[in-house]
């Protein structure tokens, strides 16, 4: 018999939130994010990014955290790793740079657990694909989700110009509309896992 794997969700109440100084978009339009993947493209080849997965609960049910620029665009905390960075530590650092306090000793234990997910974008458009495709010898990205375990008590210092919220996986099945379909997809992703909900 295969076991699932476990993930260890505690209360959102067990996390304390703060803020820190506002983090910039690099790119004020679709277009100027597309353009700059362009311009990065020539130089370093293609782009390949890293996004977590941050599990609580609430109300006895998985929640993720999402990132809001603005009143609607979410994203997941993460994002392009420098040439030749390992995974995992880039995941780290985009993290901390997103999530945690600037003091050293406020840093999360991230503990990044397995990638449940890669994505490719095929050429310089918003579409991404859950596989590339066969007519694609030159991907533009390739974008990996992993499953962060957080520990039961953590600070979190949000950016000023951003909103930290909690996401119910039933808000995000299949809601592609108001979640793209990385994002609306990650259910499905997860449910191989068991859920320990433990209470605070």
């Amino acid at each position: 018999m295969v076991v699932s794997p476990v993930v260890n969700t505690y209360p959102l109440s067990s996390y304390s939130f703060g803020t820190k100084e506002p983090k910039m978009e690099k790119d004020t339009s679709v277009a100027d994010r597309l353009a700059r993947m362009k311009l990065n493209y020539m130089k370093e080849g293609m782009r390949t990014s890293v996004e977590a997965i941050l599990l609580v609960q609430e109300h006895n049910h998985p929640h993720i955290l999402l990132l809001q620029i603005g009143n609607t665009f979410c994203k997941l905390p993460g994002g392009r790793l420098k040439p030749g960075e390992n995974e995992v530590e880039g995941l780290k650092r985009k993290l901390s740079s997103k999530l945690a306090a600037n003091s050293p000793n406020m840093q999360p234990n991230w503990q990044i657990g397995e990638c449940v997910a890669v994505w490719w974008r095929p050429n310089f458009e918003t579409i991404m694909y859950p596989y590339c495709p066969p007519h694609i010898s030159k991907p533009k990205e390739c974008k990996k989700l992993y499953v962060v375990h957080l520990s039961e008590r953590e600070y979190f210092a949000v950016p000023k110009n951003l909103k930290l919220l909690a996401v119910p996986l039933f808000e995000l099945y299949d809601n592609v509309q108001r979640y793209g379909p990385v994002i609306s997809t990650i259910p499905q992703q997860l449910s191989r896992f068991q859920f320990n909900m433990i209470s605070g």
